[in-house]
């Protein structure tokens, strides 16, 4: 009878029935233009698809840009939206995750979690990393590495920079705010941040740039500058991107698994949707990459 009606299940009313959407919500606290520009987003995203390619729940896209975005979501979430939440990309102040799992509502952060929320996260040693890369400019014979920075209300940012004041205090250098300046994780903003470093400090002779976006820019500026990579300034990025390795030159960088960061995330977030895992946490290994921006 099935086969002669050409009878399909209604997903919705089954959905309704069992209290379950079978989705699951990307949310990204970035602007459109970022999220698309930025090969961090595109991996991640292809990470969790493939994951989720394996199971029964869907992926919607979320972005919030303001609160008023993100208390929509979370009222949107909240009352059923999704079953579950994948939070990218959120400031340290963001309380979305905290406020989903006080809900009940399963949620993975990329990046360390909020203080407290019981939520689970894949992060990557970002302190690590960057320290390998400040450690291996000095090595090099560099005597003044700047560092262009991320956002320093947001987990990766924060802890990029941290990881090259301890790349420098391991050699005994003392790292100076002057050398630090914010590239808010664009091509543009690396850029201007260069040109300020350069302003500011102009013996710089060796730089850290927290993301391959970022050192594009920062690639920019230096050439604009008049200044020769690696002869004048060496450079070292953070991701290992397409982008690097299609830079001029080719850009020394920190290696982070992208794809397998989005992977764990979902891979954790299904553990507590369909097994009732409690939340937990992955932190993911980095690798220095030498090529001839260094």
């Amino acid at each position: 009878t099935i086969d002669e009606m050409g009878y399909a299940p209604n997903r919705a009313a089954r959905s309704l029935a069992g209290h379950r959407s079978e989705t699951v919500a990307l949310v990204v606290s970035e602007p459109s233009v970022r999220l698309f520009a930025d090969p961090f987003f595109a991996g991640t995203t292809l990470g969790i698809t493939r994951t989720l390619g394996e199971t029964r729940y869907q992926l919607v896209l979320v972005m919030t840009q303001t609160d008023a975005d993100r208390e929509r979501i979370e009222r949107h979430l909240v009352r059923g939206g999704a079953d579950g939440a994948l939070v990218v990309s959120a400031r340290a102040d963001d309380p979305l995750a905290g406020h989903l799992a006080e809900a009940g509502i399963p949620c993975v952060v990329a990046g360390r979690p909020p203080a407290g929320a019981a939520v689970g996260f894949v992060d990557a040693d970002n302190v690590g990393g960057a320290c390998r890369a400040v450690t291996h400019l000095l090595d090099a014979g560099r005597r003044t590495v700047g560092t262009v920075a991320g956002p320093a209300d947001m987990v990766p940012g924060a802890d990029r920079r941290t990881g090259w004041e301890h790349g420098l205090l391991d050699a005994g250098r003392h790292p100076d705010k002057a050398l630090v300046a914010d590239g808010g994780f664009t091509r543009a903003g690396g850029h201007a941040a260069t040109r300020a470093l350069l302003d500011r400090r102009p013996d710089l002779d060796g730089l850290f740039v927290a993301s391959d976006l970022m050192a594009l820019g920062a690639l920019d500026g230096l050439r604009a500058a008049g200044r020769r990579v690696p002869d004048d300034v060496a450079v070292v990025g953070f991701d290992d991107s397409e982008l690097a390795r299609s830079a001029d030159p080719p850009l020394t960088t920190v290696r982070q698994p992208i794809e397998q960061l989005g992977g764990e995330m979902a891979r954790l977030l299904i553990d507590q949707l369909d097994r009732g895992a409690a939340p937990s946490g992955v932190v993911l290994r980095t690798e220095l990459v030498v090529r001839r921006s260094t």
